[in-house]
């Protein structure tokens, strides 16, 4: 149990540098869609080369073969779980603290029930009263938020993270449909490759290019900075190759619910390390106690939530 608590928080702590480093890039003046484009750009040569390591040329041969195959499925899937997700949590590091966008992301886990009963499958409804604490976290850190802004900025950064917090488990979602071929709109995909985490997170980025193309179009942003470029190749290993490596490999050495339960509770982790860091590396200012208690509660909620769901699996 120590060696997966470590690696979870670990696996934490590196997940977070997407928010302490999204905010340090806003800060710069770095345009949020580059910002959210490059780190896909990166993650992509990052992944093939991953899997030509790890499983040689047929593996990315049988993604290409996969990706044409059901090309309209993964730009729909990748374009919402990855384009969607990103972009605006992007682009609400534009108006809040790390910390706070961290806080408001946890409401996915309130997003996927509602996203699990709009596929038509049933979710456990006694653990109704840890998502209330959940929520209650988050309206209490964005209050916070407001005392230290206005509430129009509040809105320009709660609003698009909760837009993202169902955007993402939609995606995912999307490809398990699929995957257990369970859905009527959407296309039965067998296929061996699927069962290798990194190749499924190809293929939904493979999809979302055409999304990050568009809005690079949409909103003309000026030419990234060489700061930029590093900053998103930063993003991508750290938070897309070794925090989910980190996390992949935990709930893999998880054998029984308690544990997998463990592991994932310390993805709440992820609110307090952003905090951290943006403390150390960007001064920022300290949270009230309005602020503090809504961490509390909302890393509370989030283990005792997650806690509940694998006691009723």
């Amino acid at each position: 149990m120590p060696r997966l608590i470590s690696l979870g928080s670990l696996a934490a702590l590196f997940f977070s540098s997407t928010f302490v480093i999204n905010r340090a890039l806003s800060l710069q003046g770095g345009h949020w869609a580059w910002t959210a484009s490059l780190r896909f750009g990166f993650m992509l040569v990052m992944l093939i080369l991953i899997l030509l390591a790890t499983q040689g040329e047929k593996a990315l041969a049988d993604v290409k073969d996969v990706f044409l195959k059901h090309w309209l499925f993964w730009v729909v899937a990748g374009s919402i779980g990855f384009g969607v997700f990103y972009s605006l949590i992007t682009f609400s590091s534009q108006y809040a603290a790390g910390w706070v966008v961290a806080t408001t992301w946890q409401t996915t886990i309130l997003a996927t029930p509602i996203v699990l009963l709009f596929f038509g499958h049933s979710v456990p409804r006694k653990g109704l009263i840890f998502t209330g604490i959940i929520f209650t976290g988050i309206v209490l850190v964005n209050v916070e938020h407001a005392s230290m802004t206005s509430l129009h900025e509040v809105l320009l950064s709660a609003l698009p993270v909760l837009g993202a917090a169902f955007a993402y488990p939609i995606g995912n979602q999307l490809v398990w449909e699929s995957r257990k071929g369970k859905h009527p709109r959407l296309p039965h995909i067998q296929h061996p490759i699927l069962e290798n985490a990194f190749a499924r997170v190809l293929l939904l980025t493979l999809g979302s290019l055409p999304f990050w193309a568009g809005l690079l179009l949409f909103t003309s942003p000026p030419p990234p900075g060489s700061g930029q470029l590093v900053s998103t190749a930063l993003v991508a290993l750290l938070s897309g190759v070794i925090a989910t490596t980190l996390f992949l490999n935990a709930r893999h050495l998880a054998h029984k619910p308690y544990e997998v339960s463990a592991v994932d509770s310390t993805q709440s982790l992820e609110v307090v390390f952003s905090l951290l860091g943006e403390i150390i590396f960007l001064n920022g200012v300290f949270p009230g106690w309005v602020g503090l208690v809504g961490i509390a509660l909302t890393v509370i909620g989030l283990v005792a939530y997650i806690s509940f769901q694998q006691e009723t699996l």
